[in-house]
């Protein structure tokens, strides 16, 4: 008799479409090392984000630029080593791919053969287009990213809002097809309107993943450590804190302490 599950098919860019197509959300979540992401596949997540985020909620720093290639393809690694189900996309950190498409190829063909990532995600539209059709024309598949881009921040110069105006706006959904007609197989949509974010998402056959998009895109997308409550001082409109364990892990480390210094810790059956 089969074992054939649906709930434990490897989800693939076919998949993603396919899921799109029935009106089904994709849930997407970042992932930077081996344990948590065993448990976030385990759980049903249907893709795992490597981010470049890795920059913040793991090494402090505060913007993504920092992260080098290196860096995402040991997190990437040790991610895809856990992951069984979960389509993983590893982000190609800043650096490894504007304006030069011939490296652009190579960061993409290090992070795939190093990591074993089902797929890369870039930030940008027409200005990378270049380097996206050659990564692509490798076989790779590419997800893509406009609104809001983490890596333009100097260019920005904050984190509000983008394509409030209407000329931003246009842009966006111009690059957003763009990258549709040249391949990419989704597309990510950070902080923009919700309408706007509808639109693209209605205009376009590819699934579209939001983070601060609203809720008529394909797909939400945030990241774990913002979600679970790392940290309690990071609280945009667009988070929901699914748990806080910021105080859970804080007074599971004072219990220790405090049993440590009170020599209750270990006890007799906790030793050999």
């Amino acid at each position: 008799m089969s074992t054939y599950s649906e709930n434990i098919r490897k989800v693939t860019t076919h998949r993603l479409i396919e899921m799109k197509k029935r009106g089904e959300k994709i849930s997407m979540l970042t992932a930077y090392d081996y344990s948590m992401a065993k448990l976030i596949d385990a759980a049903g997540m249907d893709v795992i984000l490597v981010g470049d985020s890795a920059s913040n909620v793991m090494a402090g720093n505060y913007t993504t630029l920092p992260m080098t290639l290196n860096q995402m393809i040991y997190h990437g690694a040790a991610v895809t080593k856990a992951v069984k189900r979960a389509h993983v996309v590893v982000d190609m950190p800043f650096g490894s791919y504007q304006g030069n498409s011939r490296e652009a190829l190579a960061s993409a063909i290090r992070i795939m053969k190093e990591t074993y990532a089902d797929s890369v995600k870039m930030e940008g539209g027409s200005e990378i287009r270049e380097s996206v059709e050659r990564i692509l024309s490798a076989g790779i598949p590419v997800m893509g990213h406009l609104g809001l881009m983490p890596q333009s921040i100097n260019k920005y110069g904050t984190y509000t809002v983008r394509a409030k105006e209407e000329s931003e706006a246009n842009k966006l959904i111009e690059d957003a097809l763009l990258l549709q007609e040249i391949g990419c197989f989704a597309i990510v949509l950070e902080k923009i309107p919700a309408e706007l974010a509808e639109r693209v998402a209605k205009e376009l056959t590819i699934p579209i993943i939001g983070i601060g998009a609203g809720g008529g895109v394909d797909g939400q997308v945030l990241v774990m450590h913002d979600m679970l409550g790392f940290d309690r001082h990071f609280s945009p409109r667009f988070l929901r804190r699914y748990a806080n364990l910021s105080d859970i892990i804080t007074e599971a480390v004072q219990h220790y302490i405090k049993d440590v210094k009170s020599q209750d810790f270990p006890n007799e059956t906790e030793q050999y």
